[in-house]
C-alpha cells in the first residue's frame, strides 16, 4: 500500500513538472509565465520528495531537509528574477 501511494505522488510530481512546463507556451507576461513555472516545479519538486520519503523512510531527515530548502530557495528565487525584471523594465524606461 505504501508502495502504491508512493508511485502515486511520485507521478503527481512529475505532472506538475510538466503542468509547469506548459505555462512557458503561453502569450502572456514573463512574469506570469516564471510565477506559473516556479510553483508547479515547487509543488512538484516536493511531491517526488514526499513520494521517495515514503519509499525510502530510513533517509527521512535528509529528504526532510530537502523539502525545506525546496521551499524556502525556489520560493526565493522566484522572487529575486521577478525584482530583477521588474527594475530591468524601470530602467529600460527611464
Amino acid at each position: 500500500m505504501i508502495n502504491i501511494f508512493s508511485y502515486i505522488c511520485i507521478a503527481i510530481g512529475i505532472f506538475f513538472w510538466f503542468w509547469g512546463t506548459t505555462h512557458l507556451l503561453d502569450k502572456r507576461s514573463v512574469l506570469y509565465k516564471l510565477h506559473g513555472l516556479s510553483v508547479a516545479d515547487t509543488l512538484g519538486s516536493m511531491a517526488i520528495i514526499f513520494g521517495l520519503l515514503l519509499k525510502v523512510p530510513q533517509n527521512w531527515p535528509l529528504l526532510l531537509l530537502a523539502i525545506i530548502f525546496l521551499a524556502i530557495w525556489n520560493t526565493m528565487l522566484g522572487y529575486v528574477l521577478a525584482y530583477t525584471t521588474n527594475s530591468n523594465l524601470k530602467c529600460n524606461s527611464v
